[in-house]
């Protein structure tokens, strides 16, 4: 196994809110879209059955779901977000001027900051890479997905505390 793999930081609280999630689509989930396509099935034609093809669209998306959720949660460090020590890590709060503007972020995974209002940005996204390791006050730039060079100035990174 590679050292290089990206660690995903989860507070326990997403941990255990992920894990359940999984328990659940790995068994009820599962069960009651079978039974929707089973049901659909029993229609008749499923060249013309809008219910049965909807249904196992649903079924595909969900198992999706289970894997990415599987992965993610074997993969990943579980614990209190990093204390924040003026540099750029995983779990943590960043204040930037980006482009210009000022933006305040979780450099992470989006599962960690579930029902807050605080942005995300992941680790292997442009502005995530370009950030990772950099220090309050230091600048930086990277290229957007459209070819577009951005500044970036780190003003401030702090714990994150789950709001």
């Amino acid at each position: 196994m590679s050292s290089d793999a990206p660690v995903t930081f989860l507070t326990q609280d997403a941990y255990d809110r992920l894990a359940h999630e999984l328990e659940e689509l790995s068994t009820t989930g599962r069960e009651e879209i079978a039974k929707r396509i089973e049901a659909a099935r029993s229609e008749g034609d499923l060249k013309e059955n809008g219910g049965y093809h909807a249904a196992k669209d649903e079924q595909g998306k969900q198992e999706a779901r289970i894997r990415t959720l599987q992965h993610l949660l074997k993969n990943a460090t579980v614990g209190e977000a990093p204390e924040a020590s003026g540099v750029v890590e995983p779990g943590t709060v960043v204040t930037a001027i980006v482009a210009g503007g000022e933006e305040v972020f979780l450099l992470g995974n989006r599962e960690i900051a579930a029902g807050s209002e605080l942005d995300v940005y992941s680790e292997a996204s442009p502005l995530g890479a370009a950030i990772l390791g950099r220090r309050e006050g230091e600048k930086t730039s990277y290229t957007a997905p459209n070819g577009r060079e951005i500044s970036v100035e780190i003003r401030k990174v702090e714990t994150y505390n789950g709001q």
